[in-house]
């Protein structure tokens, strides 16, 4: 996969310090990856690169919604993203990126390409279990709704205790005696 070219950081020109970076995120960014989960997208990635004498921080904030659709009922709905990423860039011999908090640059690198962290951090803050806000909160009114109430198992009743052989009870008093 190719790098997007608005992604790559060119941090060798940058003074140490801390440097802010904005990216506007939609749908086609996720077409480059080939991620077809979201119906539409409507996000905001604030980085702040710390630049240091022999490394980086970078930290990563995501906020805006994503529509995707209900495990439930199939219904689409806004769901809000809200989420972190830290991640610390050090310069090695070769690169790596094999742990998550820390990739390794080869020396003499002078740019980094943050599209993969941005895409993880999007798609890690969805929930597993996407679950229709009007389902929580009962006000979601849908076909789907509806067959699952009426498709769902009732409670049975309660099996009163005079139904209760009474052999039982003489054991329930072993229990009882000291």
């Amino acid at each position: 996969m190719r790098n997007l070219k608005e992604f790559t950081i060119p941090f060798v020109g940058l003074k140490q310090g801390k440097h802010g970076f904005e990216y506007s995120i939609d749908n086609k960014f996720f077409e480059h990856f080939d991620y077809d989960e979201f119906n539409s997208s409507d996000l905001k990635i604030d980085l702040i690169l710390d630049k240091k004498s022999t490394m980086m921080e970078l930290t990563f904030k995501a906020s805006g919604t994503v529509n995707i659709f209900c495990d439930l009922t199939n219904e689409p709905y806004d769901q809000p993203i809200d989420s972190e990423l830290f991640l610390v860039v050090k310069f090695g011999p070769e690169y790596n990126d094999d742990n998550e908090d820390l990739l390794i640059l080869p020396h003499g690198e002078f740019e980094v390409n943050v599209q993969q962290y941005i895409y993880e951090l999007i798609v890690l803050a969805v929930p597993s279990k996407r679950v229709h806000p009007g389902v929580i909160d009962g006000s979601l009114r849908s076909e789907v709704l509806e067959k699952l109430e009426e498709l769902s198992p009732k409670q049975k009743e309660v099996i009163e205790e005079e139904d209760i052989d009474p052999r039982w009870n003489k054991l329930k008093n072993l229990l009882n005696d000291k």
